[in-house]
């Protein structure tokens, strides 16, 4: 949104919300300004959820996982979980042969991994980046 529009919608002066956001972006609230694309434009229309369980908790070797899966173009998004599994990847891929080379490629040989557990969506109901404010 310009700062036109947005100074328009929450009727402030341009320029005041100007230094506002500049504030916000200053103060670390605002972290980045993004594109989002179209996964299957993209050729990317399947989302794997994965969940990996490692063989040990210290912390090295959540580091040295945490290091290498970000590395993974194919990783989208990498959680540290409370519960059964460890972490949590979203992945992306063009098919089931896709998702299979990144299994065997990177998922296979990272760090400490002792199980995997991996769920294709069907279909995404909703999406969204932006937070409740």
């Amino acid at each position: 949104m310009s700062n036109s529009d947005l100074s328009e919608r929450i009727n402030l002066s341009p320029s005041a919300c100007h230094r506002r956001v500049q504030r916000l972006e200053a103060e670390g609230y605002i972290r980045d300004y993004v594109a989002l694309l179209d996964a299957r434009k993209m050729g990317r229309p399947s989302t794997i959820f994965v969940e990996i369980t490692l063989s040990g908790q210290a912390d090295d070797l959540l580091d040295k996982f945490e290091r290498e899966v970000a590395l993974i173009p194919d990783v989208l998004e990498c959680h540290l979980m409370a519960g059964t599994a460890d972490y949590i990847l979203k992945v992306v891929a063009r098919d089931t042969e896709d998702f299979a080379r990144i299994h065997r490629q990177y998922l296979s040989r990272l760090p400490g991994v002792q199980g995997m557990q991996s769920s294709f969506a069907l279909r995404t109901v909703f999406k969204t980046t932006a937070l409740p404010v």
